[in-house]
């Protein structure tokens, strides 16, 4: 059995690690990894028993050890909706061509980027086309390209993701076909009443409500948003207002405000609360036993910058497959070759 080599470039918490160890099981080991984010590696450690060198624009590339495959979930800022959109200008945008030194250097089997969608129409779609021609041109990588939904795999989140998957060589490799699509947010939320901080002030909702009345006055869609526990979860988000986008109503906290209370000191009497780190890591696939070593801050961020794992595990399985079949291919051919010598 192959052993294959793999390192895990940008890679936060290991969201993309995890899912390939759960796919390859025994037959990968990882030789290499790096995250500059100081509370991402403490959740690495903690998960993987390993710490992430810091930033790969200081590591020397001879020194990394040879690989097979490379992971990489790289800097999506500059390419999302929701950042400047500064693209290769940007500098986290520029991060994508210490992957092409990489990959240049190294010559690695193959490769599993992840960003977001909306990477294929940046810049009227030139940023994309810039990537592919880096590793389908300049590299001579074979390329395969998707979006895939987390909600298509299980998952009760509407998250649509790039994902581009690399072969050294042109081999048979088709993307999993999603299953589960009919999923539901109910059943990964948790058991029993919230702690007080899940929930929402009465002040604050008050200032939600006004905030959404204000942008739909204006034709906006922006806003809160209270989430049917029988139907999915908007995508995660870390910062800004994304944990408000998926708000829960669950049994109204003890001694809610009422009229002539001060809303800053009770909290609110609808029972809306935000959804826990834990149902947040289960809206990612992440397992029980993965945790976060990290202030609930940092953890919701961590979560919502991850991958969803089922999605990952597919995708990696497909890749073993491809690989394995190469090398029986491989084997078979050397077989047959000695044989026709032997003759």
């Amino acid at each position: 059995m192959k052993i294959y080599r793999a390192i895990d470039l940008f890679a936060g918490i290991g969201g993309i690690r995890l899912g390939f160890e759960q796919a390859f099981e025994s037959s990968i080991k990882f030789v290499f990894s790096c995250e500059i984010d100081e509370n991402c590696r403490k959740t690495y450690r903690a998960n993987f028993d390993e710490i992430p060198e810091e930033d790969i624009r200081e590591y020397p590339i001879p020194e990394i050890e040879d690989f097979d495959i490379l992971l990489a979930g790289f800097p999506c800022q500059s390419f999302s909706r929701a950042g400047k959109r500064k693209g290769f200008k940007g500098k986290r945008g520029n991060l994508f061509f210490y992957i092409k030194e990489i990959l240049e250097e190294k010559q690695p089997e193959a490769f599993f980027l992840e960003n977001v969608d909306n990477l294929l129409v940046h810049d009227k779609g030139r940023t994309f086309l810039t990537i592919r021609n880096i590793l389908e041109s300049e590299l001579k990588y074979y390329l395969h390209i998707k979006i895939i939904n987390a909600v298509n795999f299980g998952l009760a989140q509407n998250r649509k993701r790039i994902y581009i998957i690399g072969f050294k060589k042109n081999l048979q490799f088709k993307f999993p076909k999603g299953e589960n699509d009919d999923i539901k947010l109910e059943l990964f939320l948790e058991e029993g009443r919230r702690e007080e901080k899940y929930y929402l002030s009465q002040q604050y909702l008050n200032t939600l409500k006004k905030h959404k009345e204000r942008h739909t006055a204006r034709g906006n869609g922006f806003g809160y948003e209270k989430i049917d526990p029988k139907g999915i979860a908007n995508t995660l988000v870390g910062g800004g207002m994304g944990l408000e986008r998926n708000l829960i109503e669950d049994e109204i906290f003890y001694d809610p405000w009422q009229p002539g209370d001060n809303p800053f000191k009770k909290k609110n009497n609808e029972g809306l609360r935000k959804l826990t780190e834990r149902e947040c890591a289960n809206l990612q696939g992440f397992p029980d036993n993965f945790t976060f070593p990290v202030v609930m801050t940092q953890a919701y961020k961590q979560i919502a910058n991850s991958v969803p794992i089922p999605v990952v595990k597919a995708i990696a399985k497909e890749m073993k497959k491809s690989l394995d079949e190469e090398i029986l291919l491989k084997t078979k051919r050397n077989l047959q070759f000695n044989l026709y010598n032997y003759i």
